[in-house]
């Protein structure tokens, strides 16, 4: 394994997609994070925060003897990647990142208090609908505390209004539901155990490190400016070692054609890295 370029693909509590990677060149290492996929015990959050992750990553690294490899994450999978990054650089070939989400208050707010409710108010509707008005002030500590209660029936109701998951009525996806909501609140409500701006704050810790981040221009969940605040703290076009790419008609997904052929592209250019 050491002899060849080590791609490490974060999954985001679902399985990540490791296409994007040439098996002739890469060997991609994908992982269930703690209480999510087949990691056990199944949706459980103690001892489950962001820094038991990037230890949890870390000690992978060692059990699998790599030196060095390029961390890969979209979503909430660039926060933890950039998270690991920070504490670990000299660990880091580089980095290739996707709708970057670096866990501010503001990014928060915009997806489960207010703003992206301006673009999706019919969904958003249904969102409020299980929480009572009087606790609409915060409604990630009002879905934490249903979440994370006692009464089953209203842990899957707000599982499923979580994420606008209308699967989740069905029994085979409850668990799934369930699971996703629960973690993810947790995580959010938490601020995910770092300080206020922290992995922009400490950006410069990565700079040197190649890097490449894929944008759509349209992206709801994580819009753009949550990436080009990045992209500015890594010191922008003045840095050699970073690249920012616009992918404009795009939005969040990985598996948009034009989000797709970028990802590929960037793990075709590192290639070029030695560890």
């Amino acid at each position: 394994m050491a002899a060849r370029e080590v791609a490490y693909v974060i999954a985001t509590g679902k399985r990540t997609k490791w296409q994007y990677f040439d098996p002739s060149h890469y060997h991609s290492i994908l992982f269930d994070q703690r209480g999510s996929g087949k990691s056990t015990p199944h949706a459980c959050l103690e001892e489950n925060t962001t820094w038991d992750l990037v230890s949890d990553i870390e000690a992978l690294r060692q059990h699998l003897q790599v030196q060095k490899w390029i961390v890969f994450g979209g979503s909430w999978g660039s926060a933890l990647a950039l998270t690991y990054s920070q504490k670990y650089p000299e660990r880091c070939l580089g980095l290739i990142m996707r709708g970057v989400f670096t866990l501010r208050r503001e990014e928060l707010e915009w997806q489960y208090q207010k703003g992206a409710d301006m673009l999706f108010a019919d969904y958003f509707d249904a969102y409020e609908a299980v929480i009572p008005v009087n606790e609409r002030g915060d409604m990630m500590k009002a879905y934490y505390k249903r979440l994370t209660g006692d009464n089953e029936e209203e842990k899957l109701s707000c599982a499923s209004a979580w994420k606008y998951v209308k699967k989740a009525e069905d029994p085979k996806w409850q668990v799934l539901a369930l699971a996703f909501a629960r973690i993810e609140c947790h995580y959010f409500v938490n601020g995910g155990w770092m300080k206020e701006g922290q992995l922009i704050e400490e950006a410069h810790k990565i700079k040197h490190l190649p890097i490449i981040i894929v944008q759509g221009r349209y992206d709801v969940v994580s819009p753009l400016k949550y990436s080009w605040d990045l992209y500015q703290a890594l010191g922008g076009d003045k840095n050699p070692n970073t690249e920012y790419n616009i992918i404009n008609a795009a939005g969040h997904s990985a598996h948009e054609s034009g989000i797709e052929a970028a990802l590929v592209d960037a793990a075709d250019k590192f290639k070029l890295l030695k560890g």
